[in-house]
């Protein structure tokens, strides 16, 4: 039971925590631009799946629902630069929840219950969508997504035979996008195990000019749990076996010897890894190849993640802020105010509360600059096929900023949503300010409900606050 004295000290930590976004150095840091490599490929992939969606559907006659199923083909950005195996299975389970978000949302649509009802029954679909990507360690664009596939339903669906569209059209996007996202592994299957690779030897190369050391071991045992699951006991006899292992005994002798020469000519091969090629012949026959460790699997440990405490209280935050989010965009009447509880839900995605104010500062910055972008666009009153190139051209620009700056990605994000929400029904350029005042409100409570949920080993942002 919390003592009497641990009441002022959770107390001081709030308050430091809320003087925390007021730091300029939080600010710069929120516009820092981060380097990032081999992003072309997987953006244009999931370019590629969302413009597969809007043609169909346009071809068909049925642009009005092509929303659904774009956000089902999104599932292909859930997975970057992994093996087939990982990338299906991650891929297919995001696919599978976007469908049961549409179908959540539809029936809660169905159910005519009031307004409020339904923020909090999304707001609980929110906690478990960020609980199940949590637990299962899947990236990319965040149970976001998620959320605005159920909202997107309660919009729509005034009817069972709504819902059934609905739900039809997210399953369709979802199979779109798992066939694109494995179609790469066709001609390129061992092109994960050779990035991983290239990445291991560019953090290698670090070392001697005073890199990190732990680093580099870590990337080349990503490296190997990358190269066995792509081909299980049979990538032992690959090259790329025998280049970790070398990296591994050059990395010794120079920590041993201080002789970075051995260092030096493994590291070469990074280039040649770093080309798109099914194969390349990098070391000589008979090289040592290194043991590789067995895959780690990815549904037992997920299922079981999904009980542990850190996940649930992660889950019971995001419930509570999406609901007062929500609750408080509706009470002071603005429009679409579960779009403040997907607000407040993308801050909290942050691991620490740093990084939850850091989301939160880039995705207001990011909203107001792509607010204005939309206005812009839906003022052209642009037909659905130049809306659907203009989706495919944000979507690709997303995935291309988002491992650069989460508000340079909000900044296509933004526009993309609105003009997806144009497919089905008729929007006007004041959406993009309405877009902006329900993220504010968003922003702000997951904020404070981060500040005041705040644990004891938290201590991310007190370097700002001093």
């Amino acid at each position: 039971m919390p003592t009497l004295a641990a009441a002022p000290s959770r107390l001081r930590r709030t308050r430091g925590a809320l003087a925390h976004p007021m730091s300029g150095a939080v600010w710069r840091r929120s516009l820092r631009v981060r380097s990032a490599d081999a992003t072309l490929a997987v953006s244009l992939r999931v370019g590629l799946a969302a413009a597969v969606v809007l043609v169909v559907f346009g071809v068909t006659g049925h642009g009005a629902i092509a929303g659904f199923a774009l956000l089902g083909a999104l599932s292909a950005a859930f997975s970057r630069h992994e093996p087939l195996r990982r990338t299906a299975q991650k891929v297919g389970l995001v696919g599978g929840a976007v469908v049961a978000s549409v179908l959540v949302g539809g029936l809660v649509a169905v159910s005519g219950m009031p307004v409020e009802a339904q923020i909090g029954v999304v707001a609980v679909h929110a906690g478990a969508a960020a609980a199940l990507l949590y637990a299962f360690r899947i990236g990319g664009p965040g149970p976001v997504i998620l959320v605005f596939a159920a909202s997107a339903a309660v919009g729509y669906a005034g009817s069972a035979a709504h819902l059934g569209v609905a739900v039809a059209s997210a399953a369709l996007g979802a199979a779109v996008g798992l066939g694109v996202a494995v179609l790469p592994f066709v001609f390129l299957p061992w092109g994960p195990a050779r990035l991983a690779t290239a990445r291991a030897l560019g953090a290698l190369a670090r070392v001697p000019d005073g890199g990190d050391v732990a680093a580099a071991r870590s990337a080349v045992v990503t490296a190997r749990q990358t190269l066995a699951l792509t081909a299980g006991a049979s990538a032992r006899d690959h090259d790329l076996a025998a280049v970790l292992a070398e990296a591994d005994a050059a990395l010794d002798h120079w920590l041993t010897d201080g002789d970075d020469a051995r260092l030096h000519a493994v590291v070469r091969h990074e280039r040649e890894l770093r080309k798109t090629k099914r194969h390349s012949a990098l070391l000589a026959q008979g090289a040592v190849l290194g043991d590789l460790p067995q895959p780690v699997p990815f549904l037992a440990p997920g299922l079981g993640r999904l009980g542990a405490g850190d996940v649930r209280a992660y889950a019971g935050r995001v419930v509570l802020a999406a609901a007062l989010a929500g609750w408080l965009a509706a009470g002071v009447g603005l429009d679409h105010p579960m779009w403040a509880s997907m607000g407040a839900m993308a801050a909290m995605q942050g691991i620490t509360y740093a990084g939850t104010v850091e989301r939160g500062i880039q995705r207001l910055l990011g909203n107001v600059a792509g607010a204005a972008v939309a206005a812009g666009l839906i003022a052209l009153t642009l037909g659905y096929w130049q809306t659907a190139l203009l989706i495919v051209v944000l979507q690709t620009c997303t995935e291309v900023a988002a491992a650069r700056n989460y508000g340079l990605c909000t900044v296509f994000v933004t526009p993309m949503a609105l003009l997806i929400v144009g497919l089905g029904t008729a929007v006007g350029p004041e959406i993009g300010i309405g877009r902006v005042l329900v993220t504010v409100v968003g922003v702000a409570v997951g904020i404070v409900v981060a500040a005041v949920t705040l644990g004891a080993t938290d201590r991310s942002h007190l370097a700002e606050t001093v």
